[in-house]
């Protein structure tokens, strides 16, 4: 099957100081949100400098990809823009990416959803915001879309790099018996795809510690907001701490393994929030970099492409 290019999906992120409440405002508009609740949450984008990373990041991913198929010399991918980025909640918003992929002559496109597990909020839904862009675009636009990266080798291979990058910041002595904590953001059980997620995030764990032989691992999330009352995933990555540090844990290695970029989640939720818990527990708590733009994950995400393309 032919296809024109690719659209990156992500879900945007404020990049100065004054795009955070209009940011937080699309985030939350017809949600029954707190004004309280906001402007916590805005509080801790200023404390992480005022911006999300997460656009800047996004763009080098699609930059990197972009390359990497361009060096193929193989159609169709060598037309002068082959990776597109569209952003659920700030600009490039998808609807004006689906505008300039229609105006480049873009018919069919791979999407690219930049989560490694699928949640209905990161997946169906996304599906969903593009082909309401799509619509409101007016634009003749076909997407077809790429499977996750969470058990892809090459994905596992990164994140497993990162891990083993911040095992040593840890003595010696002790990182055979440091406990690595994989995190992703909590999802509520109202999601019909809660299940499947939980069990994705968990395969992508697994896998990064068979690559690094390290028995010792679990599973927390992190990030959940809702009703206290309503059932989320758990544990929380704050009582899995507390939990680890009544066991006579003293040495945590955190793994987003749910992001593959910074943002708030990683930046505040866990080099603050999650460390500030640490420190008073007496943990020596080391954070894991994201995958990033790994050469290692951005092949992942070429292969993937192609495979689509052969598919």
């Amino acid at each position: 099957m032919s296809f024109d290019a690719v659209l990156m999906i992500a879900f945007g992120g404020p990049e100065k100081p004054e795009d955070i409440r209009p940011f937080l405002a699309n985030v939350t508009r017809g949600r029954p949100v707190p004004p309280a609740r906001i402007e916590e949450v805005a509080h801790h984008y200023e404390l992480v400098g005022g911006r999300s990373p997460l656009n800047e990041w996004t763009f080098k991913q699609a930059r990197a990809l972009e390359t990497a198929l361009k060096r193929s010399n193989v159609p169709p991918f060598q037309r002068p823009n082959v990776v597109f980025v569209g952003m659920r909640n700030w600009h490039p918003y998808l609807v004006d990416t689906v505008r300039d992929m229609a105006a480049a002559g873009v018919k069919r496109a791979i999407g690219l959803i930049m989560a490694p597990q699928q949640s209905q909020a990161s997946w169906e839904l996304y599906q969903k915001n593009v082909a309401d862009a799509i619509a409101e675009a007016g634009v003749a636009l076909n997407v077809a879309y790429a499977p996750p990266v969470f058990d892809y080798p090459l994905f596992i291979e990164a994140a497993a790099d990162r891990v083993r990058a911040a095992m040593e910041q840890i003595p010696a002595e002790h990182r055979d018996r440091a406990m690595i904590v994989f995190t992703a953001h909590s999802v509520p059980h109202a999601d019909p795809f809660h299940q499947r997620y939980a069990e994705q995030v968990a395969t992508s764990a697994r896998l990064v510690a068979e690559r690094l032989q390290h028995p010792r691992w679990m599973v927390a999330y992190q990030s959940r907001s809702g009703r206290p009352t309503d059932p989320w995933l758990e544990p929380d990555i704050g009582d899995a701490l507390r939990d680890l540090a009544a066991q006579g844990e003293r040495y945590v290695v955190v793994v987003p393994i749910g992001f593959l970029c910074d943002h708030v989640e990683v930046l505040y939720d866990l080099d603050i929030e999650a460390r500030s818990v640490a420190e008073q527990l007496g943990i020596q708590m080391v954070r894991a970099k994201t995958v990033h733009d790994d050469p290692k994950f951005i092949q992942a995400l070429t292969e993937i492409v192609w495979s689509v393309v052969n598919g």
